[in-house]
């Protein structure tokens, strides 16, 4: 019985192998096989947290341009007040000068052409000695408003209707287009 024996032990060995060999073959394509899943997972999960990233950055990106948009307009929106502070002011500074009084009398003109027949001219208290030559030759009623600066009012005959010609109303009547030419002469 030992050649049965050894010859049923040799068989169930090499069973047995046969076996271990099959079943280490199929461990190893299923670890091949998951080894390959989890590197396409890891892979694909690289990309989508590389366009995350790419799109957080164009995002921030974009905020900060958005940003620095909103400082650039604020900053020429603030030079573009201190322009017109600065001729304001240079409106101040005229009013004191000697020359004022023809300036006066040359809006007062213009005010008179548009209204047609004035029976008063108004002012400034400041500036009524400046206009007062004027309104007696032409014949007016010289009246002042301390609210008044910078100009004339001339109301016409019987006060149904008055023409306000002020240094300070033509400023902002042109102010839209002296405002984009200051800005262009700042930042070109």
């Amino acid at each position: 019985m030992s050649k049965l024996e050894d010859l049923l032990q040799q068989e169930v060995s090499s069973e047995i192998a046969a076996l271990k060999a099959d079943a280490e073959a199929r461990a190893k394509a299923i670890l091949d096989q998951a080894t390959a899943r989890a590197e396409a997972l890891k892979a694909a999960r690289q990309k989508a947290l590389e366009a995350e990233y790419a799109a957080a950055v164009r995002r921030a990106e974009s905020a900060g341009e958005l940003v620095l948009n909103q400082a650039r307009i604020s900053a020429r929106g603030q030079a573009v007040d201190q322009v017109k502070a600065e001729v304001l002011k240079a409106l101040q500074n005229l009013a004191l000068q000697p020359t004022f009084g023809d300036t006066l009398r040359k809006l007062a003109d213009e005010a008179l052409q548009s209204i047609g027949k004035a029976e008063a001219v108004v002012v400034n208290p400041a500036h009524a000695a400046l206009i007062e030559p004027w309104a007696k030759e032409k014949g007016l009623n010289l009246q002042t408003d301390p609210k008044l600066n910078y100009g004339v009012k001339l109301v016409a005959e019987g006060g149904r209707s008055q023409v306000q010609n002020t240094l300070t109303d033509r400023l902002e009547r042109a102010w839209d287009s002296l405002s984009a030419k200051a800005a262009n002469a700042i930042w070109g």
